[in-house]
């Protein structure tokens, strides 16, 4: 059976070093650089002739749009809709990052906690200077919710800072976690149905009957974590703006 944790290996494709420090082109930014083109062409090319009766192409590219739209507008309101851009851009990497990952052979680079981390810290940052940029020192209230008895304000104050300060830690965990154990359970499944075979095709009928209705899961899982990480994005701008 083949190796499941092999699918996750990063490979130099253009060895690259500077300074020291390797910035080689790997697997990894090629899958990226996928999927921006594919994203940014499919959207381009639906919107092209901009019908005052819509195609196909062109009420799917729209749909999307007024998802993320009103994802924001429902989440964030009338003041995070200078936010849509970097909120829809997000949508489409962890979106596109997740699907392309489904293609046999591809590499998906949302089952890296590096790449998943890494999207969490920047948000996270930016965010957290918002905070202070629109209410200044008046954004550590954040963390002493109104209405809690002096007694208890030292206690909640900790909770809510130790639960402010692990939110990069839970919004890359849960994208990395989910993408890593789906492929896992799919390469295994998979190797169970190669190996079956080679005794009787109808002794992998079952194992491969499984696998097909796990793809199918994970294409759902694959949209539902984009959607629940760009929901999430979109609650802590809320935070930073409106505070509690």
């Amino acid at each position: 059976m083949a190796d499941p944790i092999h699918q996750f290996e990063i490979h130099n494709i253009v060895p690259l070093s500077v300074g020291g420090v390797d910035v080689s082109f790997t697997n990894s930014a090629l899958w990226m650089v996928i999927a921006a083109a594919v994203s940014t062409s499919v959207l381009t090319f639906a919107m092209r002739e901009r019908a005052l009766i819509p195609g196909r192409m062109q009420v799917f590219a729209e749909g999307v749009y007024e998802f993320v739209a009103n994802m924001v507008r429902e989440n964030v309101g009338s003041g995070g809709r200078q936010y849509f851009p970097f909120i829809f851009t997000l949508f489409a990497v962890v979106l596109m990052g997740n699907m392309l990952g489904l293609i046999p052979y591809s590499f998906t680079y949302t089952s890296h906690l590096a790449v998943t981390a890494g999207l969490a810290l920047f948000i996270f940052l930016w965010v957290t200077v918002l905070g202070f940029v629109k209410h200044g020192l008046h954004f550590l209230h954040f963390f002493s919710p109104p209405g809690v008895p002096m007694a208890l304000k030292p206690l909640v104050i900790a909770l809510e800072v130790v639960s402010y300060m692990t939110r990069p830690l839970t919004l890359s965990m849960r994208l990395f976690a989910n993408m890593m154990a789906g492929h896992l359970v799919l390469k295994v499944f998979a190797g169970f149905c190669v190996s079956l075979m080679s005794l009787t095709i109808v002794a992998s009928i079952l194992p491969m009957g499984f696998n097909v209705i796990m793809i199918a899961f994970e294409f759902l899982i694959a949209f539902l974590q984009a959607y629940v990480f760009a929901i999430l994005t979109c609650i802590y701008f809320r935070d930073a703006i409106e505070m509690h």
